[in-house]
């Protein structure tokens, strides 16, 4: 036989693709060539196939020669062949498609799909992606995947497929010949044990900031925490991270499977949301996604999680203004010359900053000249500004309560129960897991959002004193929605459009 298939799979953005791998032997002088496509990555597979079969001990089937000591000419294939190949997991499929077109092996393996890295003692080494390509092979009909040892326990999180882990290409061959089965993977991955941090006890006073996180964290929105430098911003955006539900398995797996193709899994499961807080010198791509070959940034990697931006204004006015999309449309579209990818971006943002470069404005300390007082605030633009929904300043604290003992009555856990009983009313009411009501549409405001007569005439004489937009009004039905939910309340009252408006940006911001 001197032809073989292989089928493999690889990510591509953050989809996963079904990958055929094809080998050809011809007589004549050797030669390794790799179509299809491939990156550098792919290319040298040939090096490292050909010692991986030179050193790899088989000594319970037979040991191979490299290819290059038959002259023979070897052309690998990868299909489809308009997509980009990156990547060395590609090695063992290429290694056991030259081992069958060779006629070393002779076992059908078209139910069975293959990736891995090997070294050049022929070890299988672990790879990235995992959980998407296990999907996709199982959604496919393939009946097992052979994955790196290192990777199992992120493959079986997928059920209705056999998993066999892999620590050597010479375990794949004698199993694959018969000679030695591999134990299929069947431990359930354990499950992260996790306690809750009781944050909000270690924050002295700030009950109006408290309040704000427990609507935010109920509905999904969007905050900002703006006050003096030592007030307890930072605490408390963490403390809100706390405070959420774990994720339902499905959207468990959406998260694990975004950071696994990034390369930033550090567990089995990802169970928790997901908090990511980068530098504000952090640059245009690292936070929106992009490069060349456009991957997820920041703002991907907070998908159903928590996105805190610490020392807001100091970010690139450039990366705040590409805030704008993720914000409304929860996605953010990246376009390069090379191609184009739609990434998901469903997080709560919380904002941190200073009312001032020098952070003390509004006191005698305060060291600001008025044009730098004025470029400050010009940072933060006005749509920016309509699409957070909660503006909460966080003041000074007396020193005296500094001293005081931590709270430990509690405070967290009857705030979790309050969170996790409006996001259960969320669930019934719009039928989906993945809904708050940060997400309603125009359309559901009018069924799940009505305002009685009385509520509708001051929601409307504030919003004329204040000069909200549209997107600003709806936000606030939104918010009072929320607020009604935490309050058990079916219908949403006076006070709760009233305390809605009063977490919009005053004038002088």
């Amino acid at each position: 036989m001197s032809f073989a298939q292989v089928f493999s799979a690889q990510t591509s953005l953050l989809s996963a693709h079904i990958v055929t791998i094809e080998i050809d032997l011809s007589t004549g002088l050797h030669a390794f060539s790799v179509v299809g496509l491939p990156d550098k990555a792919v290319e040298e597979s040939r090096d490292r196939v050909s010692a991986a079969l030179k050193n790899a001990d088989f000594e319970k089937s037979s040991d191979f020669k490299a290819p290059k000591h038959n002259n023979r000419k070897i052309v690998v294939s990868l299909a489809p062949a308009e997509l980009k190949k990156e990547g060395p997991l590609f090695d063992v499929p290429i290694a056991i498609a030259y081992l069958l077109a060779s006629g070393e092996l002779q076992t059908p393996i078209e139910d069975f799909l293959f990736f891995g890295e090997l070294s050049l003692d022929g070890k299988v080494k672990a790879t990235t992606g995992v959980l998407p390509l296990v999907q996709k092979a199982q959604r496919e009909g393939f009946a097992a995947v052979f994955v790196p040892e290192e990777n199992a326990a992120e493959a079986a999180l997928i059920d209705d497929i056999t998993i066999f882990p892999t620590a050597t290409l010479s375990q794949i061959i004698a199993h694959l010949r018969g000679i030695e089965e591999i134990t299929p993977f069947t431990d359930p991955p354990p499950l992260a044990s996790y306690t809750p941090e009781n944050h909000l006890e270690s924050i002295r006073g700030q009950d109006h900031a408290k309040r704000g996180l427990t609507i935010a964290a109920a509905g999904g929105h969007n905050i900002a925490l703006f006050g003096p430098p030592g007030t307890g911003k930072t605490m408390l955006a963490k403390a809100l991270c706390s405070l959420l539900p774990n994720l339902s398995h499905e959207l468990a797996l959406e998260v694990t499977s975004i950071h696994s193709i990034a390369g930033t899994l550090t567990e089995t499961l990802v169970e928790r949301p997901p908090l990511r807080n980068p530098h504000h010198t952090a640059s245009y791509v690292s936070l929106v996604g992009g490069g060349t070959i456009p991957r997820p940034g920041e703002i991907t990697l907070a998908h159903r999680g928590v996105l805190f931006l610490d020392e807001f204004p100091e970010f690139d006015k450039r990366v705040i203004n590409a805030l704008r999309q993720p914000l409304e449309d929860k996605i953010v579209s990246i376009t390069r010359a090379k191609g184009s990818a739609v990434f998901p971006s469903d997080f709560i943002l919380i904002a941190a900053l200073n009312p001032c470069p020098c952070g003390y404005y509004g006191s005698h300390k305060c060291t600001c000249a008025p044009a730098a007082l004025q470029r400050y605030q010009q940072k933060l633009s006005g749509p920016i500004m309509d699409r957070i929904d909660m503006w909460i300043e966080v003041g000074a604290i007396e020193h005296s309560k500094l001293l005081e003992k931590p709270n430990e009555s509690g405070e967290s856990d009857a705030i979790r129960k309050k969170i996790t009983r409006a996001r259960t009313l969320q669930k019934k009411r719009f039928k989906k897991t993945d809904r708050l009501n940060s997400g309603m549409t125009p359309k559901g405001l009018v069924h799940h959002a009505s305002l009685s007569e009385k509520c509708a005439n001051i929601l409307n004489t504030a919003a004329t004193k204040m000069d909200l937009s549209p997107r600003a009004y709806h936000r606030c039905i939104k918010l009072a929605r929320t607020i009604a939910d935490i309050e058990d309340s079916k219908d949403i009252q006076e006070s709760h459009i009233l305390e809605a408006l009063q977490y919009r940006p005053k004038q002088e911001r």
